[in-house]
Formats: structure tokens, sequence, C-alpha cells
């Protein structure tokens, strides 16, 4: 593909509040003006991903106009920024990703926006209390993987927003930040703030008494990304691959696998839309259970946008198919 294809293509990208409906591949043939990102007269935020996107819309409204960075399927893991996107979020007012160690890029992508830019880059996760993970072990057994281990191998869990009581906090984050940017707005994005507030409690509610009265505690994952749900609702996770998805597990992680699901009366693996499953269902048959979905909540599938379903769809479906799997 030649340079100038390629920038008009990046250059199409409207974002719009259909944008997250729209895959690379509709855009490519959208000619709108350069830096089509931006909306003069609004409170311009860049989000790195699905869950911060729909939060900050949530409470944005009319106010704010959210890009979201990722593109409608895409693995957050797998991304990497384009030129486009250092433009737009330059002339951003704020840039909201999660941290926790989830986008490997932005130390360098907030050294590459332009020097006179005024865009405050906030970290969505910052007070939840993370859970450590360990080097390539990939085995954070709940509250196991919290100690303390050499500094080489140390990093986050960063897959906080998986937790509806780690989403309160990341809510929160997000209102004061759009408070801090636009005070004149204040009395809205509270408002607003108190409305998805009270979704996200209902959730934390719903999750803590229905998964409370199940017999089974342990699950089986195909990627370690429910450190967090698991902490804050009494169960344990033992995950086929380590925190990145794309981690491949040992021979040896394998046989142990097929053992816990044996020892723990396992009657479900689960794995998830955006990873090929494929290792999930080798694992299933081998040990002679069945397969559910338990979705990271980290995008959409395009189905899923043009369905319309939300993080709190998705979640509702991770609870019923937990309920399913643990009984």
């Amino acid at each position: 593909m030649n340079m100038n294809k390629r920038k008009s293509k990046l250059n199409g990208w409207t974002w719009s509040v259909t944008s997250i409906l729209l895959t690379v591949l509709i855009l490519s043939g959208c000619g709108s003006k350069s830096g089509g990102g931006i909306v003069e007269g609004k409170v311009n935020v860049m989000t790195t991903f699905y869950p911060i996107y729909e939060f900050t819309k949530e409470i944005g409204g009319d106010e704010v106009n959210v890009v979201n960075l990722l593109p409608t399927g895409v693995e957050p893991h797998d991304w990497t920024p384009r030129s486009q996107d250092i433009v737009n979020t330059s002339k951003s007012q704020l840039f909201l990703y999660n941290g926790a160690g989830l986008e490997g890029w932005v130390p360098g992508f907030l050294k590459g926006l332009d020097r006179d830019t005024q865009v405050k880059p906030v970290e969505v996760s910052q007070g939840i209390k993370l859970i450590d993970a360990t080097g390539d072990d990939g085995h954070g057994h709940g509250e196991g993987a919290e100690h303390d281990h050499d500094h080489d191998t140390h990093h986050s869990d960063p897959h906080t927003w998986v937790s509806p009581k780690s989403a309160l906090v990341m809510a929160e984050n997000i209102k004061n930040s759009l408070v801090e940017v636009d005070p004149e707005h204040q009395d809205v994005y509270e408002q607003r703030y108190e409305n998805l507030k009270e979704k996200l409690t209902k959730l934390d509610n719903d999750f803590t008494s229905e998964l409370s009265k199940l017999p089974k505690k342990d699950i089986v994952v195909s990627h370690q990304a429910f450190g967090y749900l698991c902490r804050d609702y009494g169960l344990t996770q033992h995950a086929i691959m380590g925190l990145s998805p794309d981690a491949e597990p040992r021979a040896q992680d394998l046989v142990n696998l097929t053992k816990t699901v044996k020892e723990k009366e396992v009657k479900y693996i689960f794995f998830e839309e955006l990873v090929s499953d494929k290792l999930a269902k080798t694992l299933a048959s081998e040990a002679g259970v069945e397969t559910l979905v338990l979705n990271p909540v980290e995008g959409l599938t395009k189905e899923q946008a043009n369905s319309g379903e939300n993080y709190f769809t998705l979640m509702e479906k991770n609870l019923q198919n937990l309920t399913k799997a643990l009984q």
C-alpha cells in the first residue's frame, strides 16, 4: 500500500457517534476532511479502548466528543497507534488510558505528541488496588498472585475494568477528569456520573448476590483476564495462558489444567470472542468438558456493536455464563 493511499485511509476516519459501529473496512472508503477526529467547541477526549470510551460517552454526553483509538474487533494487547492518532490526541483536551500496564505504547506515544499540546493524560485505573502478576507463569490463582516477586518479572494485572467494583473507581476518575478540564459543565457531568454509578452498583450487587449462592468457585479461562472479577467476588481463575492473550502455554500447563478440571469438577472452559478459541476447545475436548464465552469486555465485535451490545449487556451475559458453569 503506498503512503498516499494509507494517508487518505487514516484521514478517512469520521469520528462520530457511529464510529464505534464502523470497521476499518467500511472506513477505507470515506473521504472526510483531514483530522476528522476533533470537534471544535466540545471537550475532545481520546480513549484507548472500549470500556473507557463507553463510560466517557455516558458521563460526557453532548458536551464531549469521544474518540476511541482502538477500532472495533481489535484486541487491545495487540494494537499500536498510528500517526493520525498522534495528531488528534495532540489537539484534544483529555487522553484517557487504562494504565496498569495494559497499553505498553503510552509512554512513547505521549513523548511523540506535539510540543505545544494542552492534552491532559489520565490513567483511569488509578486508585484501584492492583493485583501483582509474575513473569510468564500466567497462573495468577486469585489472591495467590499478590506476593512480591523479583522486580525483573514484576508487573500488574491490567484487566481492572472486568470487575464492576473496579469499574466504579474508573467511572469516578473519568468524571473527575472531565470536571477538571471543563468545570463549567460540572453539574451535568456529576448528574450523568450518578446514573452510571447507579447502574454499575446494581451490576456489582448482582454479581455479589448471584455468585455467592453458587457451590463452585473455580473457573478455567483462556487468558488470565479475570483476576479482579475473581478477587472481588470470591472466585479463583486457572488460566490456559498468561496476562497477554497471545502467550503460549506449555505442555505441562495443559497437563496441570486437565488435572484441575478433573479435581475441581469443572464443567465448562471459558474462551473469549476477540481471541482464537482453538486452545480452549482443544483443552475442553481433551478434558471432556464444554466451552462457554466469558468476555473480558476489551472491545465489541462488529456484530455486537451492530446489535447494540455494551459493557452492561456483556457483563450480564458473563454473569449468566458464570452462574451456569459454577452450579
